[in-house]
C-alpha cells in the first residue's frame, strides 16, 4: 500500500485500516476492540507490530487503553476540521498584510516579502528535516506557515483537551513558543502599566519578571498544598481589583501542589464574582491524569486562558506550546504574535505533531510517568531522613518544596552550595515581594533530589544549624 509516492509500512497499513474502521462507525463507544493477540493473529503480524498500532490509534485519540483490560473505542470524538478562514480581500494595515503573507488566500503574490519556496527547491533543509518513517515526510515547505501554528497539531491538541473536558472552538487555540511566550502574549495585550494581577506566593518567577517589564503590580496569593489560600484571596479582593489571576493548577512550580476539587470550584466562584480572568499553566499536563479538575473545564474557557506545553515533557529546546480560550481574545494574540515573531516554528510542530501520530509521544510518556514517581518517591524520603520539612502533593510532580530549620540563612546555603559546584533553587526567588519571605526554603527537582553529594552537603549543612 502507498500513500503518495511513499509505501506505507506494515504498521502503517493497520492503523490506517482500522482508524477508518473506528471512524466509520465499526465499533461503538467503550466497545472492546480484540486483543493484541488476536489482532495480531487476525493481521497476519507480530504481537510488538500489532501493539505499536495499537498505541498510535491511542495517540490520535480513537482509543483507549485500560490496564490489564485491553483497548476500546474512545468517548471522544475527534471535533470537526475549521471552516476555512473569510478571504482577506484587502491587505491594508499592518496586521492584515502580514497575516496575508502567512496565511496566503491570494494566488498572484508580488506583495510578498520573501522569495517562492520552490526556490529553496536545492536547500540541504529537506534532506535534513525529511523523516523516512514520518507520516508527511514530503510535506516540508518554506514558507512562513500559519500564525496560528500547524494545523493537525492544532486539532489534535483540540482533541486531547476534551479528553480533560475542556471543549475548545477552531479559532480558541494557538501555537506558541512554548508557555512563556503564552504568557507573555496575555500580559502584552490583556495589561497596561499600573494594572493589578495576583500571582501563586510562592509562584512562577519568569511569570514575575514578565509582569515587572509591563509595569503591572504584582500581589502574591498564598499557596499551599491544595492551591491558592481562598481566605487570603478574599481578603486581598477586599484591597485589589485585579485583571487577572496567574495560576498554576497542577505540579506546581515550585512547589508540586496540585489543585483541590473544592478549591477549584471556590476559585471560580470567586472569578465570577469580582469579574478576573484566570490564566491557568498546566505545563505537566501529559503526564498528569486527565481526570484532575482542571479551572478550564469548570469554567469551558469563558473567563480562563489555557496553556500547556511539550517543552517539560519532551525538551526544554523545543519550544512548543499551546494557549486555548475564548477565540476573541485568542485572535487579538495571534495578531500580536505575528507583530512580534511573526510565526512560531513549523518545523518544530510537525516534528511534535509527528512524535504523537506515531505514538512514539504516547510511550514516551509512559517511561516518564513511572520515572517522575520513582523519583518523586526516593527524593521526598531523602529530604524527610534529613529531617527537613516537605510539602507532599497528592499527585507525584517534578518538585518538591523543602524548608530548612530555623536558624539557617539561605543566602548562605546557595553561597556554599556553589563552591562544590551544587546549583540551589532558593525559596526567595519564588516570591514575587521579597519581605512577604520569612523561612528559608528550596526548590528540588526530583530527578536530582537524591544525588548523594547533594545529601551529603545538606546533611552537612543542616547538621551545623540543628
Amino acid at each position: 500500500m502507498t500513500n503518495g509516492n511513499r509505501r506505507l509500512s506494515r504498521v502503517d497499513q493497520i492503523v490506517e485500516k482500522v482508524a477508518l474502521m473506528l471512524e466509520s462507525g465499526g465499533y461503538k463507544t467503550f466497545e472492546r476492540l480484540p486483543s493484541i493477540r488476536q489482532a495480531a493473529r487476525e493481521n497476519g503480524v507480530s504481537k510488538n507490530t500489532m501493539a505499536e498500532a495499537y498505541d498510535r490509534l491511542v495517540a490520535r485519540g480513537l482509543l483507549e487503553a485500560r490496564a490489564g483490560s485491553g483497548y476500546y473505542m474512545s468517548q471522544v470524538k475527534p471535533p470537526a476540521p475549521p471552516s476555512p478562514a473569510p478571504h482577506v480581500t484587502e491587505a491594508v494595515d499592518g496586521v492584515s498584510l502580514l497575516r496575508e503573507q502567512l496565511e496566503q488566500h491570494y494566488e498572484v503574490r508580488p506583495g510578498d516579502g520573501r522569495p517562492p519556496p520552490f526556490w529553496m527547491e536545492g536547500s540541504e533543509l529537506k534532506r535534513h528535516f525529511a523523516n523516512a518513517k514520518a507520516p508527511y515526510p514530503d510535506a516540508i515547505e518554506f514558507g512562513y506557515g500559519s500564525c496560528w501554528g500547524y494545523g493537525p497539531l492544532r486539532e489534535r491538541l483540540r482533541v486531547q483537551l476534551l479528553e480533560r473536558s475542556i471543549p475548545v472552538s477552531p479559532d480558541g487555540l494557538l501555537l506558541t513558543h512554548g508557555v512563556n511566550h503564552g504568557l507573555d502574549l496575555i500580559i502584552r495585550h490583556l495589561t497596561e502599566p499600573g494594572d493589578t494581577v495576583f500571582v501563586d506566593e510562592p509562584g512562577y518567577y519568569p511569570l514575575f519578571s514578565k509582569l515587572t517589564f509591563a509595569k503591572v503590580r504584582i500581589v502574591g496569593i498564598r499557596r499551599d498544598r491544595d492551591g491558592p489560600d481562598l481566605e487570603d484571596l478574599t481578603a486581598k479582593l477586599a484591597v485589589h481589583r485585579p485583571k487577572m489571576f496567574f495560576t498554576q493548577s497542577h505540579g506546581h512550580n515550585p512547589t508540586g501542589g496540585s489543585l483541590s476539587p473544592s478549591r477549584s470550584f471556590g476559585l471560580m466562584q470567586l472569578a465570577e464574582r469580582w469579574g478576573f480572568l484566570l490564566v491557568e499553566n498546566d505545563a505537566l499536563a501529559d503526564i498528569l491524569p486527565v481526570t484532575l479538575p482542571r479551572l478550564a473545564a469548570l469554567d469551558q474557557l469563558n473567563r480562563v486562558l489555557y496553556l500547556g506545553s511539550f517543552s517539560k515533557t519532551l525538551s526544554a529546546s523545543l519550544r512548543c506550546g499551546y494557549v486555548a480560550g475564548n477565540p476573541e481574545i485568542i485572535r487579538r494574540l495571534a495578531d500580536i504574535k505575528m507583530v512580534t515573531l511573526v510565526n512560531s516554528s513549523d518545523h518544530v510542530e510537525r516534528f511534535v505533531f509527528n512524535l504523537i501520530q506515531t505514538g512514539h509521544y504516547l510511550r514516551h510518556l509512559r517511561r516518564l510517568r513511572a520515572r517522575v514517581e520513582d523519583a518523586y518517591k526516593a527524593a521526598f524520603a531523602q529530604m524527610e531522613g534529613l529531617g527537613l520539612t516537605v510539602t507532599e502533593s497528592s499527585i507525584p510532580g517534578f518538585y518538591l518544596w523543602v524548608q530548612f530549620p530555623e536558624g539557617v540563612s539561605e543566602q548562605e546555603l546557595c553561597a556554599e552550595a556553589s563552591t562544590q559546584s551544587i546549583f540551589i533553587s532558593p525559596g526567595a526567588v519564588f516570591h514575587p515581594s521579597r519581605k512577604n519571605f520569612q523561612r528559608a526554603a528550596m526548590r528540588v527537582n526530583v530527578a536530582y533530589g537524591t544525588d548523594p553529594r547533594f545529601i551529603d552537603f545538606l546533611r552537612e549543612s543542616v547538621g551545623r544549624v540543628t
